[in-house]
């Protein structure tokens, strides 16, 4: 199977979001072939360059977000025309009235973009992958009716999508549609015309308040930002030779990396798995509302991102949230139940398996925080609460080993927790000829005498999670492949990730905490129970290799109910039925001498038989390594072209 990878500012870059599980699914399914198409952040990410890539990685293709390619390309009066029609109707459909309603419902974030529910395709839509039930009795939602590259076919009457949602889609396609027949959007994004569509959407009666009260700084930075989040558009990736000759696309987040992947399903009509470990479109409502202090550019960047949202949860095949919480967001913005698989993220057991099976009890008065030190992590409630340990539990120490957070504002909070635990705690001494110790301490992973996460862990009987903000809790999960007993506030998924194997006590109660801290120091008994039970589970759910056998599955899964047809042809271009039989794929004496098929351009091209192909047919010899030996891995990998990286 060959698989469109879709990435956004990671993979294959040395840093960057869900670098290191897309590296572990790439490797951990080696029978498959992987085409990179990754979207850059900035120049910083790009100057690192890339991690060491597999060989079952054919070629990676790259653009950037953070700065804009070229100049794009000067329209005709005629091309004008279609980009301000299109572009008209999308911002119409930011600027509706009902834009807000289903991001507000998400997260309660006003003005949000989005659309309730997964409802009937309008032409481009893909069938997806019908569930067995739903667990909760809740009625299903009709599947899409089919578009183009999809097989099945919607059971009922479809439901039609709402008028506004349909316009911003309709639009949406409408702009790739002049990108693919003229050229790029840069410069038409950026122009006048874009900027006075923009600010009569925003005037026309039924426009959000807020929107209504844009000026011209505002629509600007609207306008700009809208360049850069539809730069998928004008990419030559969706041909015959890019993204619609593989047999699945996989996204491994919102935004542009699943805008990419739309692009895909629409022209070539490729299946669409789209991955939100952390939900894009929370995430975009957050650092609007950080780097915008204007309300009316809040309010149509949030309308824009529930659009799209709404969008790629409807056109998506599958959909894999990371955990609930993650997925009660996405089935408020719009995803179909049926769509749904919850696959956790793999982590890396083994280097925990010594402190997670050794017989060897820790410090039996000892609590350990490991994270990175920030506001979200609530380590001032924690200092409070083992301050009321410490009344009952004099001999009771607390060992709190991280950094700060990137930023000014992280390493502010650290100096006030040092200050509050010197005020807390003042450094006490047995006698009065002993030097005075202080019960906290504060250390940096990698030090003396916290080598490593797992000594880190083992430092400690009882691991303490005092968060007031959390996704997906991966320290949580680290403590429990050692074996540790955990105390953890309920925010995010950390109730799914426990499981009944620790205790857990409301955000921002020093007190609560306290007493579930000292509950697990005064019975060890409990604790090695507690222990147990949560490595049991981390090792059934969370480790790398079911989450590789999860989406193996997926894969199979997706490309069985949903295949890319490509057609076989005869020599006068006429479609040859039964040109490719099942049979033909597989290396032997019945495999026809060629096979023909052609593109979407009409252009007609004679394929080797199976039997005589030594590798994928669409791996082309390395222009650059054609003086390696035969047997190199550079000679086996895809032919690059502009914007494409050299492996």
């Amino acid at each position: 199977m060959r698989i469109g990878l879709l990435t956004e500012g990671g993979y294959p870059y040395m840093s960057g979001d869900a670098r290191l599980w897309c590296d572990r699914l790439v490797r951990g399914l080696g029978q498959h072939e992987f085409d990179v198409y990754a979207f850059s952040r900035s120049r910083q990410q790009e100057d690192e360059g890339w991690i060491a890539l597999p060989p079952q990685v054919n070629r990676v293709r790259t653009a950037s977000l953070w700065s804009a390619d070229g100049e794009g390309v000067a329209y005709g009066r005629r091309a004008r025309r279609r980009f301000a029609e299109a572009y008209g109707e999308l911002a119409a459909a930011l600027c509706a009235g009902g834009a807000g309603a289903a991001g507000a419902r998400a997260g309660g974030v006003g003005s949000a973009g989005g659309a309730q529910g997964a409802r009937g395709a309008r032409g481009h839509g893909g069938a997806g992958v019908s569930a067995d039930g739903s667990a909760d009795g809740t009625p299903k939602v009709p599947a899409p009716r089919s578009g183009r590259g999809s097989v099945d076919a919607s059971e009922g009457a479809d439901m039609c999508v709402g008028a506004e949602e349909d316009r911003f889609c309709s639009a949406l396609y409408g702009l790739a549609e002049l990108a693919r027949d003229e050229g790029g959007l840069a410069t038409a994004l950026r122009s006048e015309t874009a900027v006075q569509a923009l600010e009569r959407a925003c005037r026309a009666p039924g426009a959000p308040r807020a929107a209504q009260l844009a000026r011209v700084p505002d629509l600007l930075a609207v306008t700009a930002y809208l360049e850069r989040a539809l730069r998928p558009l004008s990419l030559d990736w969706y041909e015959d030779d890019g993204l619609g000759s593989v047999d699945l696309c996989h996204a491994t987040s919102g935004g542009a990396a699943a805008l990419a992947g739309l692009l895909a399903k629409e022209f070539a009509g490729v299946p669409l798995l789209v991955t939100e470990y952390g939900v894009q479109l929370r995430a975009n409502y957050l650092a609007a509302a950080e780097e915008y202090p204007s309300a009316p550019v809040r309010t149509l960047l949030a309308a824009f991102h529930g659009r799209l949202a709404a969008e790629v949860y409807r056109k998506a095949t599958l959909i894999t949230p990371g955990n609930t919480h993650a997925r009660r967001w996405q089935e408020r913005c719009g995803a179909d139940r049926a769509k749904l698989r919850t696959v956790y993220p793999g982590m890396e057991a083994s280097q925990f398996a010594e402190v997670g099976e050794s017989t060897e009890c820790a410090d039996p008065g000892t609590l350990v925080w490991v994270g990175r030190i920030e506001p979200g992590k609530d380590l001032v409630s924690l200092l409070h609460a083992f301050a009321e340990i410490r009344k009952d539990e004099p001999k009771a120490r607390l060992r709190i080993v991280g950094a700060p957070a990137d930023g000014a504002e992280a390493a502010t909070y650290l100096a006030q927790c040092r200050a509050l635990a010197a005020q807390l705690f003042p450094d006490e001494a047995e006698g009065v000829h002993a030097v005075g110790d202080n019960p906290v301490s504060f250390e940096e992973l990698g030090a003396p005498e916290v080598p490593d996460l797992a000594e880190a862990y083992a430092a400690g009987s009882v691991v303490v999670l005092s968060s007031v903000v959390e996704g997906f809790p991966i320290g949580l999960v680290e403590a429990m492949f050692c074996g540790r007993a955990t105390v953890s506030t309920d925010v995010g998924a950390v109730v799914e990730v426990i499981g009944g194997t620790g205790l857990v006590v409301p955000p921002r109660n020093p007190r609560a905490l306290a007493e579930a801290c000292l509950a697990l120091l005064r019975d060890p008994e409990r604790r090695a129970r507690l222990g147990a039970a949560a490595r049991a589970r981390a090792l059934e759910l969370f480790t790398v290799e079911q989450n590789i056998a999860a989406f193996g599955s997926l894969y199979l899964e997706i490309v069985s109910h949903c295949p890319v047809r490509r057609e076989a042809v005869d020599d006068t271009g006429e479609p040859l039925p039964f040109g490719v039989p099942p049979e033909a794929h597989v290396p032997g004496t019945w495999t026809a001498a060629s096979e023909t098929t052609t593109g979407r351009s009409g252009e007609r091209r004679a394929v080797e038989p199976a039997s005589a192909r030594t590798a994928p047919r669409w791996v082309t010899p390395t222009k650059a390594g054609a003086g390696a030996g035969a047997g190199s891995a550079a000679g086996a990998r895809a032919a690059f072209v502009p914007g494409e990286g050299a492996l």
